[in-house]
This record gives C-alpha cells, sequence and structure tokens, in this order.
C-alpha cells in the first residue's frame, strides 16, 4: 500500500498547491457541478445521505454555474473535480483499474457475487469520465446486465442501489483541505462522505500538475477531521473546529505531522470549541474570515466559544503544549493578525434573524481577494451588514444549493492563492 505520508528530507516536486491564508487573491479553485446523484436522492435515504431536502438539479446547476462565473469574471482560474480525477485515472490503465478496485472494496458490497458483477461492469465501461461520474451518481442493481436476485438479502432486500450515490460532493471543501503547500486528505465523519476521499486521493498520488507527497494527514487515520473546520489564517497558523465532524485527536496527529514530520512552516494551530449539533457541524458554517482584520461569526455560538492553542513543547522535543486561551475571540486574532479586528454577526444583532440566516449558510463566505467575498443573496440581512463594513459582495442564487446546508466557502476548495 502506498504511504501517503512524507517525511522531513523526502525527494518531493514543488507543489503548485499553495494556500498560506483565507483571504490572498484567489488563482485557482477547485469546484464540483452538481449531477446525477442528486437526481438519486429520495425521500427514504435523506438521513442517510446527509440531506434534509431534496434539490432540483436544473435549478442546482444554473445556480452553481453562477458561482463558477463570479471567480471566472474575477480572473480565477476554475478546476472541476471529475476532470482532475480522469486525468489522474488516464495516466494509465493499471492506475484506472486499481481506482476501480478501490472503489469496489470500500462500497461495502454485501455480497462477493455483486462485488464481482460491480468490478466487471465499471471495468467494461470505456470512458473514463463515464467511468467517473457513474461511481458518483450510485449504481443501480437493474444497471448490471448479468444481475438478478440469488441471495435472501437480494430477495427480500428492497435497496435500489449497489453502491450509493454521493450527493455531498459539491461541498469539495470537506474531503481534503490545501495547507500551506500540502494536503489535508482527511477522515471523514459519516460513512457516507468517507468514500468521497477516494477521488482526492488518486488526485494527489498521480495526477500530472497536482500530485504531491505531502500530504499531511492520511485518509486512512483513525480519527476524523473535515475541511470546513480547517482555517489557514496565515503561513505560521491554522485554525481548527473541534467539532460534530472533526476530533480533538485529529487536530493533535495534525499537529505532530506539521510540526514534526514536515517543514510545513506552521507552529501554531487554534483550536475552537463550538456545539456539536447538525446546524454548526463545522467551524466555517459560524466563522469565516473577510479581510486582513475582519471575520464573520454567529453570535450566539462566539458566547459558548472555546479557544486552545497547540504548539510545539519548547520543554520536551517532539511533543505538543496545549494552552487554553482566556481572552476574548478577537484579542486572540489579534495576536496572529497584528491588527484591530472586528467581528461581523451573522444577522445583526437580532437573535431570530442571526438563526434563520445561519441556517442558511450566512456566515459561509468565501474570500476572493481580501476584503471581497461570495455570499448567498437570500441572507440579504448579514449582506447589508457586511457591506456596511466596507465587504464586497457578490450574491450568488442560492434556492436549491443551499438545502444541502452548506454555503460558498463548502462549495469550493481553493488550489492556489497569491
Amino acid at each position: 500500500m502506498y504511504n501517503m505520508i512524507g517525511k522531513k528530507g523526502d525527494n518531493m516536486e514543488k507543489s503548485v498547491l499553495r494556500v498560506n491564508s483565507e483571504i490572498g487573491r484567489l488563482k485557482t479553485v477547485l469546484l464540483h457541478e452538481p449531477g446525477e446523484e442528486l437526481n438519486n436522492l429520495t425521500p427514504k435515504y435523506l438521513g442517510e445521505l446527509l440531506f434534509d431536502d431534496i434539490p432540483w438539479l436544473p435549478l442546482a446547476k444554473k445556480e452553481h454555474q453562477a458561482f463558477a462565473q463570479v471567480f471566472k469574471d474575477a480572473g480565477v482560474k476554475v478546476v472541476y473535480l471529475v476532470d482532475l480525477v480522469v486525468e489522474a485515472l488516464d495516466v494509465s490503465e493499471e492506475i484506472k483499474k486499481e481506482f476501480i478496485l478501490e472503489f469496489v472494496e470500500e462500497a461495502d458490497i454485501y455480497s462477493e457475487t455483486l462485488k464481482e458483477l460491480t468490478t466487471e461492469f465499471l471495468l467494461n465501461i470505456k470512458s473514463t469520465k463515464e467511468l467517473v461520474l457513474k461511481t458518483m451518481s450510485g449504481i443501480q442493481k437493474k444497471e448490471l446486465p448479468e444481475y438478478h436476485a440469488r441471495t435472501l438479502t437480494d430477495l427480500v432486500g428492497e435497496e435500489p442501489f449497489i453502491t450509493n450515490p454521493m450527493p455531498n460532493l459539491y461541498f469539495t471543501r470537506d474531503p481534503f483541505a490545501i495547507v500551506g503547500d500540502g494536503v489535508c486528505l482527511n477522515k471523514m465523519y459519516s460513512t457516507t462522505r468517507r468514500r468521497e476521499t477516494i477521488y482526492g486521493k488518486y488526485i494527489f498520488l498521480y495526477h500530472p500538475v497536482y500530485k504531491t507527497n505531502k500530504l499531511f494527514y492520511n485518509r486512512t487515520d483513525k480519527m476524523n477531521i473535515e475541511g470546513g473546520d480547517i482555517l489557514v489564517l496565515n503561513k505560521e497558523t491554522l485554525i481548527i473546529g473541534v467539532s460534530q465532524r472533526t476530533h480533538p485527536s485529529a487536530i493533535e496527529l495534525l499537529a505532530k505531522n506539521l510540526f514534526f514530520k514536515f517543514d510545513s512552516g506552521f507552529k501554531t494551530i487554534l483550536a475552537f470549541t463550538i456545539p456539536k449539533f447538525r446546524t454548526f457541524m463545522h467551524l466555517d458554517t459560524v466563522f469565516t474570515q473577510l479581510d486582513y482584520d475582519k471575520f464573520a461569526i454567529h453570535e450566539n455560538v462566539a458566547k459558548e466559544l472555546r479557544i486552545f492553542r497547540i504548539e510545539k513543547d519548547p520543554v520536551r522535543p517532539s511533543k505538543l503544549r496545549v494552552t487554553e486561551e482566556k481572552e476574548k475571540t478577537e484579542l486572540v486574532l489579534e495576536r496572529y493578525v497584528g491588527r484591530i479586528v472586528t467581528l461581523i454577526p451573522c444577522g445583526g444583532r437580532d437573535t431570530i434573524s442571526a438563526d434563520r440566516e445561519q441556517w442558511s449558510d450566512g456566515s459561509n463566505t468565501v474570500a476572493i481577494a481580501p476584503g471581497e467575498v461570495i455570499v448567498y443573496e437570500r441572507n440579504n440581512i448579514t449582506n447589508e451588514v457586511l457591506t456596511r463594513n466596507n465587504i464586497k459582495v457578490h450574491t450568488i442564487p442560492s434556492s436549491e444549493l443551499s438545502r444541502g446546508r452548506g454555503g460558498p466557502r463548502c462549495m469550493c476548495m481553493p488550489l492556489e492563492r497569491e
């Protein structure tokens, strides 16, 4: 098995990946336009697949295209997950076969016969793009030419799918995160999303442009961590949420890799604890950076926030020191950004508006440059507050995209910032 965690001294090519802040002018961003995986959502499987409702695909695609256009109009290069996976698999037939075998093995198919039929079905798909899209959209039993009910499970089961769809893929922020010039290939919290990281594995292992040995976290590591909890404050400091979906021990393992195994340049991780509810599933649903000295925040969470500083222990080599910060959030941030910090509340000061707009990701902004962000147009109160605080706001439609419980930051992964 390929060891995806490099060490100091490894012979590494210079990476084109570089994200040393949340706000540096964006140069390249990764997106995934929603596809047939949304059409394979049904009410019965919403909970299992982490959705509260079923987006209407035609409009969701139009909304996502409007999102992509904002980046393009700003001079940002937009690359798509499907295309990068295809380019990685097309490096050789052996790599494509390796991907198929690994995908089937991780799909939790209950029958060895079904595994064999599914493998044969995928191997017979000639177009690599069609293959990748099929793994994302889900495989139904009726699609397999040789399938017929044999086992008791087949005969009494009502599930139409051999492999479930991956409707959360348009939230490209979570399966992996670019940190400095490397990658955290994440261990996802929920079983249904863990298969998403296989695409990142093949991109960063084989893609002609984006392959790298600098993987700071491995999808096979024990504890869960997700990209929506990872914010790059600057080239020396990360902020990571201790949330429903990111375990504190995963943060400590990432810290050890960054501080001791790699010359990553990072010296401090600030761990922000937030309530462990679906409403606040990731840190970036309640807290994002807007400008050098401005942050969006949901005030109801800010009242409960605890901050812990993780750094190298100056006394014990190769050990971490964890210290709780006792100052207010803005004062802690000021020490790391070197400026007086303003926290801008989601929904303004009105509690009802704040809760409503946080639910539709009013705090989930993504910066394309310092002081210039993309937001959902539906959060009009928050957007007005941002504008009054001299933030340039680009609004995008979101009636369907927002049904997946994620905002503009959730839907993109910066690959390179100035």
